[in-house]
């Protein structure tokens, strides 16, 4: 992989633990950056920026149409919209039909995020239910970024590490405990 432009995280049910728990110990002067993809409902988790805000020195924000990604800072998946990627480092939104039963999908940003970044792209995908990311996975590692899954046992719901594992070719398998440093070791 070449230097990391852009860490890409996506996850499910029992992801958001892993957050709290990664996100204080992130380095603020990471040189790229975080983009976090989550299933959420619609309006249910209004608090989601604030609650990740108040764990890291990063700058954290929800995503807005069109805008530039700035390195150090740490952008949240609106819901119900598509994440996707522009060639100028901008974001666009994208309230197609659902994908995976999911809006946004891991898979949509994730292979539009590879499309972007190529071997430049770091994936990690976290706990979850279904099968979303596998997909996104596959193509992250097909354009040669570094692919990155939750160590199943340690998933709150293991399905969604467990799945990608059998479907795709790893570069590391982290428990939250190890994710932290293995992320800060990306800007090198």
């Amino acid at each position: 992989m070449e230097r990391c432009e852009a860490l890409i995280i996506g996850g499910s049910a029992g992801s958001l633990e892993v957050l709290l728990k990664i996100l204080p110990e992130l380095d603020p002067a990471l040189p790229f950056p975080v983009i976090i993809v989550l299933h959420r409902m619609p309006g249910k988790d209004s608090i989601l920026t604030s609650l990740l805000a108040a764990k890291t020195l990063l700058h954290v924000k929800e995503v807005d149409e069109k805008e530039k990604m700035k390195p150090g800072t740490i952008y949240i998946a609106p819901p119900n919209y598509h994440l996707l990627f522009e060639r100028n480092r901008t974001f666009s939104l994208d309230a197609s039909e659902k994908v995976n039963f999911s809006r946004p999908s891991l898979d949509v940003s994730f292979e539009s995020a590879a499309d972007v970044f190529g071997k430049k792209l770091a994936g990690l995908l976290l706990s979850g239910a279904n099968s979303d990311g596998t997909a996104g996975l596959k193509a992250i590692a097909k354009k040669g970024g570094k692919v990155l899954v939750q160590e199943p046992n340690s998933a709150v719901v293991s399905y969604m590490p467990a799945h990608a594992l059998e479907q795709v070719a790893t570069d590391a398998v982290l428990t939250p405990d190890l994710m932290p440093a293995y992320i800060n070791s990306l800007k090198n």
